[in-house]
């Protein structure tokens, strides 16, 4: 009897995986631009700060709009839960490892203060900030409106896995036109991992779009369900979405790498492969001015039933000024993650970040060893 193939597997490629290829001609880093939009909002820089309670506070979400990003404040999390957040963010860096995730299921289980999301959304438009809140989709019905009406200026509806079709036994489930048509704010989207999800998510209206499962440093969706697809694929993916939806329709919609980005070179490979910003968390929290002090833990980590995160400490690098723009005397790419990403622009003829995704990549898994023998023998 012949034999049936029952699954066939596509290769997919991560950070490590792959190579940016030099352009035929080069200008000076200078030269570069690297501004995104996010419907009527431009930056002057495509980084987002993820919605993680370790990483972005209300003042952190300012200092990043004082940077060129944009900051996203978890509406869901210990600033909208807590009237003074930071003596429980104190009890969270100082306790064990061991302890953390069980405490941190017992401070998340308080109840979301709804004149909180208020709160700390004019704290963060009286500096003059654009001011982004992220809620998860069983919340952003009820919860979004108020942030909206004290000011917000976009919303992110953020979960491990984002469709446009979600079935459940509610009566009549979060859609993503409607609260548009509410909302009257960009709203962005995630998270997801295909062509086909991201086009019909694009087709509801959307201006921004995540795309990751489980890659972040504190995040451990991975290891427990098994599901994900490493980034430069992913990214591929939405990317080749975008651009049909595009010529299609003539609507531009941000596609966000979200997660799994540790250097200069990631952000740079997620650009190539057809990013137009990235959503990072953990190099974050590793600013002097990072609210978790050296720590950060994963959105789905106080889940009471299955964590999906864990508190990781990653130490104090620098202040985001140097993450962000240097200088620095990291020679690991840790630091000033702009300045990376216009020497690579530059290096590829790219003056814009859409110039930026016609660069060509290879398939590389020697990229980061060959050459390196004294650099891995340090």
């Amino acid at each position: 009897m012949a034999r049936r193939l029952f699954k066939e597997l596509e290769r997919s490629y991560g950070f490590d995986e792959v190579a940016i290829v030099p352009g035929e001609v080069t200008i000076n880093p200078e030269m570069t631009s690297t501004k995104m939009n996010l419907g009527r909002h431009s930056f002057d820089a495509p980084f987002i700060a993820s919605a993680m309670d370790g990483a972005v506070s209300p003042r952190f979400a300012v200092l990043m709009h004082e940077m060129g990003g944009l900051g996203v404040l978890n509406a869901e999390g210990l600033y909208c839960r807590y009237e003074d957040p930071y003596s429980v963010l104190e009890e969270i860096t100082s306790m064990s490892k061991a302890e953390a995730t069980q405490y941190l299921q017992q401070v998340y289980s308080e109840p979301i203060k709804e004149h909180l999301i208020g709160a700390r959304v004019q704290e963060i438009k009286q500096s003059g900030a654009v001011c982004a809140v992220s809620f998860t989709p069983q919340n952003t019905k009820r919860l979004s409106p108020m942030a909206v009406e004290a000011g917000a200026d976009i919303v992110f509806v953020q979960s491990t896995v984002t469709t446009a079709r979600h079935m459940s036994r509610s009566y009549k489930g979060l859609i993503f036109s409607d609260l548009i048509n509410s909302l009257k704010v960009p709203v962005v989207v995630g998270n997801c991992v295909t062509y086909n999800v991201a086009i019909e998510l694009m087709e509801t209206g959307i201006e921004g779009i995540l795309v990751g499962v489980g890659p972040g440093a504190a995040c451990t969706t991975r290891e427990v369900t098994g599901v994900g697809v490493p980034q430069v694929t992913a990214t591929l993916e939405c990317a080749a979405a975008r651009e049909d939806y595009f010529h299609r329709t003539g609507r531009y919609v941000a596609v966000i790498t979200d997660g799994g980005i540790r250097t200069g070179g990631d952000v740079c490979k997620s650009i190539a492969s057809g990013a137009d910003a990235v959503m990072i968390g953990t190099p974050f929290a590793q600013a002097e001015e990072a609210p978790g002090r050296g720590y950060n833990w994963g959105m789905a980590n106080p889940n009471p039933e299955l964590p999906r995160g864990t508190r990781i400490k990653v130490g104090t690098k620098g202040s985001l000024k140097q993450i962000m723009y240097g200088p620095t005397s990291e020679t690991n790419g840790t630091q000033n993650l702009v300045g990376a990403l216009r020497v690579s622009m530059g290096m590829c003829g790219a003056y814009t970040i859409r110039d930026f995704h016609k660069a060509e990549m290879v398939v590389a898994p020697s990229i980061k060893t060959e050459g390196k023998f004294f650099q891995m023998s340090d």
